[in-house]
């Protein structure tokens, strides 16, 4: 891939088996909170593949589209766009009666000092969303933050595993599932809890601030020196597909890699593939934030991209000098402060 154009493109390739699966899907869909990192490339993929199947469906995006150009693209990709500001109740009140929700909405950065509005977004509104779309199937957004470390010769927390979340961003994320799964009890609304850590693209991830960092000479902290990750493409198949597995109470399910990365072994191959040295500093702790996605792998199968591949295209990507998000994911964090 050597434009935006062409990732844009791969990130939108519907595989058979989501084309087959939205064929038995009925009504349309509503993605909540359309307009961050994933969602964009979310909705262009639901929508090729309920062209590819033939079907009458809508998509339909919702966000405040701060960002114009980006409700143009989506537009022109033939998704529905309402703007509105979710946390306005008269503006979710407003939102049309639709078949399948994704919700996507939530806060995480900026989170120390703001902890009033991150519990808001996370915990309060998803209240207000669940009452409003009671009779409607939901795959929920959530995060592996609301795991405790665990020890990296373990494999990850399963979704057996009882959360622990570490500091208030991961606090409030759990308060978001614990809401959506009462009124899912309450109101019988089938539900998927989404526990996604980490998804990338080749502009912005865990992956491309590793590579950047070595192709720029910067010191790489791997304190924190393991990771899961998932390519973007695949992270959105499984959010479509995820909308056949909802269930009352919900289905939860860690949706990550199936491997357990280890950051200074990544490091070494972009500095392979850059002809460049990597800096280290610290030494890897014995725990790490980490998710078995065993489940998910034996529901939907393995990634069709493998890490082998995001590591061959994101060296290309950033040794060619392509576009990044100055987003980073701040995977490095023990101390929950986000």
């Amino acid at each position: 891939m050597r434009t935006v154009q062409e990732l844009e493109e791969r990130l939108a390739s519907p595989s058979a088996a989501l084309i087959e699966e939205l064929s038995q899907l009925d009504g349309d869909i509503m993605l909540l909170g359309v307009g961050g990192k994933m969602g964009p490339s979310l909705a262009r993929l639901a929508v090729n593949a309920i062209r590819q199947a033939g079907l009458d469906k809508k998509v339909i995006g919702v966000s405040r589209f701060s960002n114009k150009e980006l409700r143009r693209e989506l537009e022109e990709g033939g998704v529905e766009i309402i703007s509105a500001d979710l946390s306005d109740d008269q503006a979710l009140q407003a939102l049309p009666e639709t078949q399948n929700i994704l919700y996507m909405a939530g806060n995480k950065f900026g989170t120390a000092g703001n902890e009033h509005f991150t519990w808001m977004m996370n915990a309060y509104l998803p209240g207000r969303v669940a009452e409003r779309f009671r009779n409607s199937r939901m795959v929920v957004f959530s995060t592996g933050n609301i795991y405790p470390f665990t020890p990296v010769s373990q494999g990850g927390a399963t979704e057996r595993t009882s959360p622990n979340a570490n500091g208030e961003y991961g606090q409030s994320c759990l308060g978001r599932e614990r809401i959506f799964e009462h009124f899912s009890h309450k109101n019988g609304t089938p539900m998927f809890i989404y526990r996604l850590n980490y998804a990338i693209d080749l502009r912005y991830g865990v992956l491309l601030e590793l590579a950047r960092s070595v192709r720029e000479g910067l010191p790489i902290d791997i304190t924190m020196g393991h990771a899961n990750v998932i390519w973007q493409g695949d992270a959105n198949e499984i959010a479509l597909r995820a909308l056949l597995r909802c269930s009352s109470p919900p289905n939860v399910m860690n949706i990550t890699g199936p491997e357990t990365l280890s950051l200074r072994w990544a490091a070494n191959e972009f500095g392979r593939k850059l002809g460049i040295e990597p800096i280290f500093t610290g030494e890897e702790a014995p725990t790490a934030l980490l998710s078995n996605a065993a489940k998910a792998a034996a529901t939907f199968g393995y990634p069709r991209v493998s890490l082998a591949e995001m590591i061959d295209w994101i060296g290309d990507w950033v040794g060619q000098g392509g576009e990044i998000w100055n987003k980073p994911t701040h995977f490095q964090e023990r101390e929950g402060k986000y």
